[in-house]
């Protein structure tokens, strides 16, 4: 009798609490004018709420700690919180284009989710988005989603926040599986580090508050790394129902994600288990049936991955292939004067390894600080490339470590390998863009997370000296083109202009550095 008295006085609680975020959230909707639509929000807060809930049980053997239900609450909160900012502030700060002005941060967001909107208000199938609004959004998963949300929840008018709710604490369940396969891997204290990074990376928030697909993407690749994981400590048929049923649910988002991440999981089945996980004919049958199911789908739509390809899957790569070709070109005819003049300078044959190579370090985080712009452009363009320039360092050192004693770190090396191919893949696809490609390359941040993690963890307890030359050098570098980018953006006077002489002059005073820490190491 006590105990459900005390669990009527919880979930009351619980409830008035989800009605109170409702009122708030549907009166910043409305312009702080009104509460209109607020039970939407309310039934919104209450699905998010069972997804949540959902979560936690199918984690239930895992023994989440408490600490981690609050990250997991406080990481969905500050996604909505920076999502609510973002729809009052960016009509007021920004430079008064149309996407700013409907508060939206990504032009995709801003057409996908209008698109969707418009759609909910017709007499159309919702299915459609698959088939009429290739424009919107090239595969339909999200497009669909969207629409279907403000068919059946939205009101009277267009409401951007209702989408913002969900996305964010859907994207908000990452650190909850992250902590899952990585405490499995390396135990409690790499777990929880991979856990709040995960929570708190800036590209990973800014997205998980806008209406984008990598909110669900990066969230269901850990999910699929996980059920991988159990799999191959208990062999359970759960591992690969959550592996193949998440391949499955990433199709209609992005099928080229959804390939991706296949690979990914390919690449780790090779290194798992000390290389031995070749042998377990269930996971390659299961992988089999994804992959049969992938190449129908590309088959079905390969017009739609890529315009005017409606041959076979390896005519869609080769179409791939030529389509991001065109994009490297557009993407050097169109880039800022120094990229340019670097690509004119350079024979031809380099420039995709140039531009991939700066589509790596992209956000830069000099070029944040010191180019100009609207103060709330420059924040998000320093906090963006903070976080990457803090998470870069440790993902470059990973293969090095695990590379060094392979035998007894092959699963750290498989998620350094699968990671690299991912981040690669990204920056091919989208070179130096600003936006998109930090945006691929974040659907695999909770491997990203769990590698910096065990290298963290790994590093306390035997330090490595090679990491931290590997800061110093990133440190040098960043240093250097300080003043490189002052010199473009100010009026300051600099006599180093060529981007090559500037990295030059990073990497030797991180040659001069190594020097001298590998002499005062001796001493000591």
């Amino acid at each position: 009798m006590k105990f459900e008295r005390k669990m009527i006085i919880k979930l009351g609680a619980i409830f008035l609490t989800l009605m109170l975020g409702s009122f708030i959230v549907a009166w910043v909707s409305n312009g702080f004018y009104s509460i209109n639509g607020w039970l939407s929000f309310l039934i919104m807060f209450i699905l998010v709420a069972l997804l949540g809930w959902g979560a936690i049980l199918s984690l239930y053997q895992e023994g989440i700690p408490r600490w981690l239900i609050w990250l997991v609450f406080g990481a969905g909160m500050l996604r909505l919180l920076v999502g609510m900012f973002f729809f009052v502030s960016l009509p007021e700060w920004g430079y008064g284009s149309p996407v700013e002005h409907a508060g939206y941060v990504m032009s995709d967001a801003y057409e996908r989710d209008t698109t969707a909107w418009n759609l909910s208000q017709t007499d159309k199938p919702i299915l459609t988005a698959f088939k009429d609004y290739r424009k919107a959004d090239q595969y339909g998963g999200m497009l669909f989603l969207s629409a279907t949300v403000y068919r059946y929840l939205g009101g009277d008018h267009h409401q951007p926040l209702l989408m913002v709710v969900l996305v964010s604490f859907f994207s908000a369940l990452l650190p909850l599986y992250v902590w899952a396969f990585v405490n499995r891997l390396w135990g409690n204290q790499a777990a929880k580090i991979a856990a709040w990074i995960t929570a708190l990376y800036p590209d990973g928030v800014l997205v998980g508050s806008s209406q984008m697909r990598e909110a669900f993407t990066m969230a269901l690749a850990s999910i699929a790394v996980y059920g991988f994981i159990i799999y191959w400590e208990e062999k359970s048929k759960k591992g690969l129902i959550l592996v193949l049923g998440t391949l499955l649910i990433s199709l209609p988002l992005s099928p080229f994600f959804a390939g991706l991440l296949f690979a990914t999981l390919v690449i780790l089945a090779f290194f798992i288990n000390d290389g031995r996980f070749i042998r377990e004919w269930r996971v390659w049958i299961t992988f089999l049936i994804f992959f049969v199911i992938l190449l129908g789908v590309f088959w079905l739509l390969g017009d739609r991955i890529i315009p005017g390809s409606n041959g076979s899957p390896f005519t869609l790569i080769q179409d791939w292939l030529k389509s991001t070709a065109k994009w490297q070109l557009y993407i050097s005819e169109s880039s800022s004067g120094w990229v340019q003049k670097v690509l004119r300078n350079t024979p031809e044959w380099t420039h995709v390894f140039l531009l991939v190579t700066y589509g790596i370090v992209r956000p830069f985080l000099p070029a944040a600080v010191v180019a100009s712009g609207k103060p709330i452009w420059r924040a998000i363009a320093i906090w963006r490339s903070l976080g990457w320039a803090l998470l870069l360092p440790f993902l470059v050192y990973a293969p090095i470590r695990a590379f060094s004693n392979l035998k007894k770190r092959w699963v750290a090396f498989g998620l350094s390998i699968a990671t690299w191919f991912f981040i690669l893949i990204a920056s091919f696809r989208s070179g130096g863009d600003q936006w998109d490609n930090p945006r691929y390359r974040l659907s695999l941040l909770g491997l990203q997370a769990a590698l910096v993690a065990w290298v963290v963890v790994t590093n306390r307890e035997k330090p490595d000296p090679w990491l931290r030359r590997i800061l110093i050098a990133i440190v040098a570098v960043l240093i250097w083109f300080l003043p490189w980018y002052l010199r473009r953006y100010t009026m300051i006077s600099w006599s180093v202009d060529d981007v090559f002489k500037t990295l030059g002059l990073g990497l030797s005073t991180a040659a001069l550095l190594w020097v001298w820490d590998w002499v005062k190491e001796k001493r000591l």
